[in-house]
């Protein structure tokens, strides 16, 4: 095979030529259902309906390549392209750095705020302003030490002409209330046509703060729709009704770490259930998604979260669910080269060590693919990278970049 690259370190040659090995045979797994889920489930729960769950499986037919661009990004959260191509990531540890096309410069931005990295906290995702190009603006997400203890916050700043520093840093939200943990802080960022911002909160994880994801007086475990200043975005569902932040889009989520826009401008959001109930849901304004009271998973004990129901009057049921678990965090709806991924919602992997594809049509799942399993990788965000290629970025600090042959 030829490798149409300039140098790459040798493991990256060997991952490269075994991606390229492994895309053309049977490494997908399958169940016994035909699905991709080899596991049993962690509940006898049935599915509100025919293809909520363990969908056929599909294979890409088209040969594509896996290259390592880099393996030492330190803990990378959230990667996106500069208007120039080249990626601008987060690092938990409190900084972004901007890298090369190529994944070979790599430097760091100076200036953010304090962030209190214990656990799942850090510095988190990272959006353009829509006028980037003009006021060189960005938009950020981190777990931000806080009253007695810390969360999650919005900020925006502008960066510096030659992108070393940030300054202007200012939060524009804050998802109160403060909680002293560190974990679901969810945090995806997503700018809409119009240029509000969607923003995903979760609920902070431990029993006393599940319960305010269906309380509506609060920012935890919501999607939330704010103007570039933080302000309620107009059109809002609950604007001037009594008992509802202003700022609230929808609620009833747990640890939503995946937030996309499809080509159609609905917004879909992905989030991580407790033992099973990992979810993928339609977001519409003014829906109560059901965590706390409605799920398909169980507590990690493996008693039952609260009753034990799965579908209840006025919640919405996912469109799609996993059990066992996959950890879903970023995700993006595909737009590159290759032809039969298009539109296909690419979800990057935590527990699950690999990259999901699953393709969706008139807002039903109708198949799912597991692919970069034999990476063996916990896959934190992906990206539609500009030049058609797709990106992502691993715990482990690796820059992946998926190409077609």
């Amino acid at each position: 095979m030829k490798i149409n690259h300039l140098f790459i370190p040798t493991l990256s040659i060997f991952l490269l030529l075994s991606s390229c090995k492994k895309n053309n045979a049977n490494a997908q797994q399958t169940g016994a259902d035909g699905s991709v889920e080899t596991d049993k489930p962690n509940t006898n729960y049935k599915p509100a309906f025919k293809g909520q769950t363990r969908i056929k499986a599909v294979k890409t037919s088209t040969a594509y390549n896996v290259e390592i661009l880099n393996k030492d990004l330190g803990r990378p959260w959230g990667i996106i392209n500069l208007p120039d191509g080249r990626f601008l990531i987060t690092d938990k540890n409190g900084h972004m750095n901007v890298v090369s096309t190529d994944g070979k410069q790599v430097s760091k931005i100076e200036g953010f705020p304090k962030v209190d990295a214990k656990g799942q906290g850090g510095m988190l995702d990272v959006a353009l302003d829509p006028d980037f190009k003009t006021n060189n603006i960005i938009y950020f997400s981190f777990s931000e030490p806080f009253g007695e203890g810390n969360l999650t916050s919005v900020a925006k700043g502008k960066l510096s002409s030659d992108l070393k520093n940030i300054s202007e840093v200012k939060v524009i939200f804050r998802a109160e209330p403060s909680y002293d943990g560190d974990k679901h802080y969810g945090s995806r960022l997503a700018f809409d046509k119009d240029g509000n911002l969607f923003v995903s909160t979760g609920e902070r994880s431990d029993k006393e703060t599940r319960v305010y994801a269906q309380k509506t007086d609060n920012y935890l475990g919501k999607i939330l729709k704010i103007t570039k200043d933080g302000k309620p975005a107009p059109g809002n569902p609950f604007i001037g009704k009594q008992g509802y932040k202003p700022e609230i889009y929808a609620y009833g989520v747990r640890n939503p770490q995946g937030m996309a826009i499809d080509p159609n401008g609905t917004l879909w959001d992905v989030e991580m259930g407790p033992r099973g109930g990992d979810e993928i849901n339609l977001i519409l304004p003014g829906k109560n998604y059901g965590w706390g009271d409605v799920t398909y998973g169980i507590e990690y004990s493996g008693a039952k979260v609260g009753n034990g129901i799965t579908q209840k009057e006025g919640t919405e049921q996912p469109v799609y669910y996993w059990d066992p678990v996959i950890s879903p965090s970023g995700v993006t709806f595909y737009t590159g080269n290759i032809e039969e991924w298009k539109g296909n919602l690419i979800i990057g992997c935590l527990s699950g060590e690999h990259i999901n594809r699953v393709v969706i049509k008139d807002n039903k799942v109708v198949g799912e693919e597991r692919f970069l399993a034999d990476q063996k990788e916990r896959f934190r965000d992906v990206l539609n990278g500009m030049d058609g290629n797709l990106y992502a970025v691993t715990d482990s600090g690796k820059l992946y970049k998926i190409s077609k042959k």
